[in-house]
């Protein structure tokens, strides 16, 4: 079985929402992200709005974050 990579929390601002429960993310180095909401969140069905601060798990790859934690 190979190791997976670690994911890599950061935090954000939500700066815009787009349709499918995707957002872009605004990250403290100044970087635009597009994230989606984790399993969890849509099953207990929290909101995600704009200018919330969120937690998100970054894609080792480059691709997609995903929101993990609303603060």
């Amino acid at each position: 079985m190979q190791n997976q990579p670690e994911k890599q929390t950061v935090a954000g601002t939500v700066e815009e929402a787009l349709p499918n429960a995707l957002f872009r993310v605004l990250l403290a180095d100044g970087t635009l992200v597009l994230a989606y909401v984790a399993g969890k969140m849509r099953k207990h069905r929290i909101k995600v709005l704009i200018g919330d601060t969120v937690q998100l798990e970054l894609d080792p790859y480059g691709g997609k974050a995903r929101i993990v934690r609303r603060n």
